[in-house]
């Protein structure tokens, strides 16, 4: 009989299917993930909980690891230890677990001592560590930059970071299929991040809720790698799982001779270049949502409010209540403006700032840096203008700008040049700023505080937070350079690789080894008695605190300067510490609702407002609700990774859909009336049992909350089939085994001696590649 012909697939759909492990008949999936990063911030009690249970990291070939969120980006010439260089005590722990750890589990590691140390999201594209095809994932939201290769990449929780390293193996379910496709050419003085900026304006930070958004269209086709990341990146903000671009010959340009991937000329790259073109929509392929957006339509854009959603062009003026009809958009723009101390009507380009960032995993690559460059080239900052500061996303790329003397034209122009690093993103390092200080931000968030307690944040682009840095208002930075190139899009400059892998005579010996010694990934942990457990959740009966807001945001459930711990626990009395405390004060806000009685012992939580816990992936904020006290949360929408996050707690996330039985249970919570949640027969009652709402759950997650089952123990069950998708793996994608100096058959973590860069002139681009 001849064989079933499969329906047209698109992109996300093939590299989501190359990757199942097992499927449940309930739609359960357990995914294999290629290629795990590993940071200092979400990490510690994941690997915590390896050591708890006497497990070991299944595949240290395909797992990398370095700091960037905590470490200082001052300059680094009196490095000697972490110890004596992090003067915060608290990074400086993170810092240092990171470091045991590595060394215990055999991980390769980046150390600040290694120039090759970055952002992870920078340092995976540039080492060759992410391909096209591959599943990638990391404790951080913006993990989804990677998808510009083709990848499926996205943010994970801490309890899944543990099941990667202990399983190399995820369980999740299918998302939605979203379309953005954009077309045309891109005006002068118009990036890739107008582009993000303009889209997440239009569809807002829910519209690629459960979705993995494919980014498509003839100008997206003519960006390059770089400006492809950073729209990938930021998809996110979009509320989407995941960003993507089809590879293309631009992706194989980017990857040649890079450490990690296939060596160039060989049968390995050949047949994944073939793998790699063939990563594309079918031509009749079905999407659930599809936007189209015209490149003309598309102006330098800045943000005004407290949200990504939050955009307007830099022609425009801030927006007022009266611009929006739906009711919880005008009280967002009432918080926002308070917050932002801007006024409805202000024309942008008269909106002076105080500081600006150039930087983070969105905007510190080389591409960059240079178009940031030939804005200031020549000038000075503006005298209102309290610090600048450009912060490249990598020691290579720091090492690059320097060889094309870019480092100068910042120094120059009044601009501080710093180490690599996440700096002023999220302010969990000494670059923040002081409340009400106006910053123009290449970065990715302008949530409340993200910056720094009390900073207002506006996200642009680099040309255009270089123009602002000249001008000292946000500026149009066409104004700036009318006539030139120089701020045009997002053309195709490639980064010359700089070589820094060990010798080829090196890595063909590792290429070399015997077999039984090539096959040694997998650790060999015992499954038996795995099941570590979670307390059953099966009837919750509590008061529920009400809270009418939209976008809460991880960072407002538990702001980022908490986050610099290595346990799980202790985090109660940093919920909402924000809006819980006046202003710089330990003083209780009495307005706020957990403030009040009875809410002060609440155990669930009702939000009629929709996207609750969007933003990050860290899983801080679930154990800041779980240590208050509250295990249930009734909402709308969630954000993806948060919603996921709380399972892997013991906890129970509520999507209550229709507005009326939203508005219910809500009324309940308002009067101060205990309400029940009854997970085994999916009911939300009253105090004195009348039926609230009926609400769905997944029956696998259903089913571990009843039974307190353990995500881990479950998955090591499944070993056959994991084993057997890696043999599969090795024989049909050989590339993704760990090669270099990620072999398997060494002892501790790797360290690789660097060889020397040759040097070329600004803007030159060398002819032979060379690897990063």
């Amino acid at each position: 009989m001849p064989s079933a012909v499969k329906p047209p697939q698109t992109l996300y759909d093939k590299v989501f299917e190359d990757h199942i492990v097992e499927e449940k008949e309930d739609g359960t999936v357990l995914l294999y993930i290629d290629r795990h990063l590993v940071h200092e911030v979400t990490s510690p009690q994941a690997f915590e909980g390896l050591r708890n249970a006497s497990r070991k990291v299944r595949r240290p070939d395909c797992t990398l690891a370095t700091v960037d969120h905590n470490i200082p980006t001052a300059s680094r010439k009196n490095l000697t230890t972490t110890e004596k260089f992090i003067d915060e005590a608290d990074s400086r722990t993170q810092v240092m677990t990171l470091e045991d750890n590595v060394k215990a589990f055999d991980l390769t590691y980046f150390g600040m001592d290694d120039k090759r140390q970055g952002i992870v999201h920078i340092i995976g594209p540039e080492q060759g560590f992410t391909l096209p095809g591959t599943t990638v994932v990391c404790g951080d939201s913006h993990t989804s930059t990677h998808g510009a290769f083709g990848a499926l990449a996205f943010g994970i929780g801490t309890s899944e970071v543990e099941h990667v390293l202990a399983t190399q193996t995820l369980i999740t379910k299918r998302s939605k299929n979203m379309k953005v496709q954009v077309d045309g050419e891109l005006a002068p003085g118009v990036s890739s991040k107008d582009i993000i900026l303009h889209v997440i304006g239009k569809i807002g930070t829910a519209g690629g809720t459960g979705a993995v958004i494919e980014f498509c269209g003839s100008a997206i086709r003519s960006l390059s790698m770089e400006a492809r990341m950073s729209i990938c990146n930021m998809s996110i903000e979009g509320g989407a799982r995941a960003g993507m671009v089809a590879p293309d010959q631009i992706t194989i340009d980017y990857l040649k001779g890079r450490p990690l991937a296939p060596k160039v000329d060989s049968p390995e790259w050949k047949k994944a270049c073939n793998y790699w073109l063939s990563l594309k929509s079918d031509e009749d392929a079905k999407f659930d949502h599809e936007i189209y957006i015209d490149s003309k339509d598309i102006a330098p854009t800045v943000s005004w409010g407290t949200s990504p959603q939050d955009v307007v062009p830099i022609t425009g003026v801030v927006p007022g209540p009266a611009d929006f009809d739906d009711e919880v958009k005008k009280e967002a723009c009432k918080r926002a403006l308070k917050y932002m101390g801007l006024t409805a009507g202000t024309p942008m380009q008269e909106v002076k700032i105080d500081k600006v960032f150039i930087g983070s995993c969105t905007n510190a690559r080389i591409e960059d840096l240079r178009q940031a460059a030939s804005i200031v080239e020549g000038k000075k900052i503006a005298s209102n203008i309290k610090h600048a500061m450009i912060v490249p996303g990598s020691g290579l790329v720091k090492q690059r700008a320097e060889q094309e003397g870019l480092d100068k034209i910042f120094i120059e122009a009044g601009f501080d040049w710093r180490e690599a690093g996440c700096s002023m993103c999220l302010g969990m390092n000494p670059d923040i700023l002081s409340p009400g200080e106006r910053c123009a931000s290449t970065s990715n968030r302008n949530f409340e505080g993200r910056q720094g307690a009390g900073g207002r944040t506006h996200l642009m682009s680099p040309v255009m937070a270089a123009a602002a840095a000249i001008v000292g208002n946000l500026a149009d930075v066409r104004k700036l350079t009318p006539s030139t190139s120089a701020a045009k899009g997002s053309p195709k400059v490639e980064v010359a690789h700089i070589h820094d892998a060990e010798s080829d005579e090196d890595l063909d010996k590792i290429m070399d080894l015997p077999e039984e010694n090539q096959q040694s990934h997998t650790a060999s942990t015992s499954t038996k008695g795995a099941s570590a457990g979670m307390p059953k959740f099966e009837t919750l009966r509590g008061y529920a605190a009400p809270m009418d807001i939209a976008n809460i945001d991880t960072d407002a459930i538990i702001p980022k300067q908490f986050l610099k711990t290595i346990k799980r626990s202790g985090l109660g009395s940093a919920l909402f510490h924000a809006w819980r405390y006046e202003a710089g004060s330990d003083k209780e806000d009495a307005s706020f609702v957990l403030n009040q009685e009875p809410y002060r012992n609440a155990k669930i939580l009702v939000c009629t407002g929709p996207n609750f816990g969007c933003g990050s992936s860290r899983e801080h904020a679930p154990w800041a609700l779980l240590d208050f006290g509250i295990k249930c949360i009734i909402a709308p929408s969630f954000g993806d990774i948060f919603f996921n996050n709380t399972f892997k707690n013991g906890m129970l996330p509520l999507r209550i859909t229709d507005q009326a039985a939203l508005d219910t249970i809500a009324a309940e919570a308002k009067a101060g009336k205990e309400i029940e949640v009854d997970l085994v027969n999916q009911v939300i009652r009253s105090a004195d049992g009348k039926e609230l709402s009926k609400f769905d759950v997944e029956e696998f997650r259903k089913h571990c909350l009843v039974n307190g089952l353990d995500d881990i123990g479950l998955t090591m069950a499944s070993e056959e089939a994991i084993q057997k998708h890696e043999k599969k793996r090795t024989s049909v994608w050989p590339w993704l085994d760990g090669s270099g100096y990620l072999a398997r058959h060494r002892k501790g973590p790797v360290k690789v001696q660097a060889a020397k860069v040759p040097k070329t002139n600004r803007g030159e681009e060398l002819n032979e590649p060379l690897d990063w």
